[in-house]
């Protein structure tokens, strides 16, 4: 990994060069697993970059360390695990998710959010599959567990798929159906993707600004074709993600600090 990455927020670590074992100790992720391809140099780069990349997110949704590591049930993997053709995906078998050694950067935020809405769902639909996606069960009227924290995260769900009256889909959502028309596949409209792109867009417009955790959801071809959340739309999403995310992260520093 050669190129650089644009970046602008807090120094989270001095100016001090960062391993991937202090990613898993500060975080306490499940595991940390690194592809035998991925050099000693990059290693030691791409740490760097990771380590940067989730404190930025962390302090984009005002939670902590366990929220990143989903309470330490999150596996990552870098240069790993690939499959042909993808650059970065989220495997809800293994609780892992996993970016390619060169095409991966700028997609930590939406495999993060597979992540998370995959967590969630148990807590949000108790017995759900366990294989189950919170945003599809939300659009599928699942009956929810009644708490304030979930009531924020259906209505992230709804301004995300549904339009500000809250009776017709949003146009991220029409938008989304007619790509996978014109390619004739089932992917951007699936509730989850709608989400990941949606949250995509919220990190991206927070206050740190990372291309190696984010990129892509205005000045790209999938922006242009209406696949990311713009204008009004974009604004009532990011206020619904910002109300969860800020409510969660305050709950969690209440109950870590008991």
């Amino acid at each position: 990994m050669s190129q650089s990455f644009y970046r602008r927020g807090p120094d989270h670590r001095a100016g001090a060069p960062a391993t991937f074992l202090d990613v898993r100790r500060r975080f306490q992720f499940r595991s940390v697993e690194i592809g035998r391809w991925v050099t000693e140099p990059e290693k030691q780069r791409s740490a760097g970059l990771f380590y940067d990349a989730l404190c930025d997110l962390m302090t984009t949704l005002g939670g902590t360390e366990s929220l990143i590591s989903l309470r330490g049930t999150l596996g990552l993997q870098y240069g790993i695990g690939g499959q042909r053709g993808v650059s970065a995906h989220y495997t809800p078998a293994t609780r892992s998710f996993s970016l390619a050694k060169n095409a991966g950067p700028g997609s930590i935020a939406h495999e993060w959010f597979h992540a998370f809405d995959h967590y969630i769902c148990d807590k949000l639909y108790t017995g759900s599959p366990p294989g189950a996606f919170a945003s599809k069960r939300w659009l599928g009227k699942a009956s929810g567990t009644e708490h304030p924290l979930n009531r924020r995260l259906q209505r992230c769900f709804a301004a995300v798929m549904l339009d500000a009256d809250g009776n017709n889909p949003s146009y991220l959502f029409r938008q989304s159906v007619k790509a996978d028309k014109a390619a004739g596949t089932l992917y951007f409209s699936q509730p989850e993707e709608l989400c990941a792109r949606a949250f995509e867009a919220f990190v991206q417009d927070g206050p740190c600004k990372n291309a190696f955790l984010v990129k892509g959801t205005r000045a790209t071809e999938e922006a242009r074709l209406g696949l990311y959340p713009t204008g009004e739309e974009r604004e009532r999403i990011n206020r619904a993600f910002s109300d969860y995310f800020r409510s969660l992260g305050a709950a969690l520093k209440r109950s870590e600090s008991v």
